[in-house]
């Protein structure tokens, strides 16, 4: 009798330990956001902790779009709190370096402030929108008919006429004054840039080369900006954060953003006057302002994202989001961001 207990009691505790080492952990879960998923009920029998997450680690590099690097800056930094094993090598030098870089695989992502071309695609470019901005027209605050401008605005066609046919040469066509024959120097970017593209889009053309060939070319947008700055009778087009200090929240100094007469009669409406970066990103917002210049940022990888790059464009379009309000771009809408995510997953 006290044998046969003895077996029974045996059994017991192999069977218990068979079902200790049934409930073990296999795998840990990668550190990848993922969407919300229905939760299971837990198992009534189970006391298992739930698996540890393995921490990411690697580099990113990245490069591109002006338009995007203020706030990539600003994600990198944050993404690197997150997950200390992290790095991050960040370059401007326009959109079009940024998708060169991605598709010859010199960077890892590509800062894209435009549309991306079919023939990119066909590359193996795979873009993702994460934010919105917009490019903004751009004066010398010392231009001589400053007044009428910021009285009247300047409409869709004379902005044709002065970026893309060259028709209108002088300040005076600009604000109807056939007595100022000041000449306009014409200022564009001279590296392959979004703005640029989407400034041509609205204006009437449809790409960087459409616009004005006797334009001067300047490299980089934050010498493109000084220039104009520096010249009274200067105009050129800009990103939001370049023109707009998003530091005091005012137009950068030295600078002066024309309005754009929608209505084309030379009577502008209070709203479409931009004196702060709230004015500026609020019109993008609500889509006051014209689209184009108005834009979405990309983020651009050769092929679907996938491992380090997929998780940190996955944070960029969840958490990311609420830092872009503050740095002066606007959030992508509730339907923008799943649509987004669906494309990263």
């Amino acid at each position: 009798m006290k044998n046969m207990f003895f077996k029974l009691l045996t059994l017991v505790v192999v069977g218990m330990l068979a079902l200790s080492a049934c409930g073990s952990p296999a795998t840990a879960t990668p550190a990848v956001p993922t969407a919300a998923q229905p939760t299971a009920a837990p198992a009534a029998t189970s006391t298992v902790a739930a698996p540890t997450a393995q921490p990411l680690s690697g580099t990113i590099n990245i490069s591109g779009a002006f338009a995007l690097y203020p706030m990539m800056t600003v994600w990198a930094a944050e993404f690197t709190k997150l997950n200390p094993g992290v790095q991050f090598n960040v370059q401007a030098g326009g959109a079009g370096k940024g998708m060169t870089d991605t598709l010859a695989g010199a960077v890892d992502i590509g800062m894209v402030s435009r549309e991306i071309q079919p023939a990119e695609v066909s590359k193996g470019a795979y873009g993702v929108p994460v934010a919105k901005d917009a490019v903004f027209p751009v004066i010398s605050a010392q231009n001589p008919v400053l007044a009428d401008i910021m009285a009247k605005g300047i409409s869709q066609a004379t902005f044709k006429k002065i970026f893309i046919t060259g028709e209108i040469t002088t300040w005076g066509q600009v604000v109807g004054d056939s007595k100022n024959t000041d000449a306009i120097h014409v200022y564009t970017r001279s590296d392959s840039a979004g703005a640029a593209d989407e400034w041509a889009l609205f204006c009437g053309g449809k790409v960087q080369a459409d616009l004005l060939k006797t334009a001067i070319g300047v490299n980089g947008e934050p010498a493109l900006v000084a220039t104009v700055i520096k010249d009274p009778l200067g105009i050129s087009y800009s990103n939001l954060n370049s023109v707009f200090d998003v530091t005091s929240g005012n137009i950068v100094t030295g600078a002066a953003v024309p309005p754009i007469d929608a209505s084309g009669t030379g009577q502008i409406t209070p709203d479409e006057v931009y004196k702060t970066t709230a004015d500026a990103v609020n019109a993008v917002a609500a889509g006051k302002y014209p689209s184009p210049p108005a834009r979405f940022e990309n983020l651009v990888t050769k092929g679907k994202p996938t491992g380090l790059e997929q998780a940190f464009i996955l944070w960029i379009l969840t958490d990311g989001q609420k830092d872009l309000s503050q740095a002066g771009y606007v959030p992508l809408t509730a339907d923008q961001q799943t649509a987004a995510l669906a494309k990263v997953k």
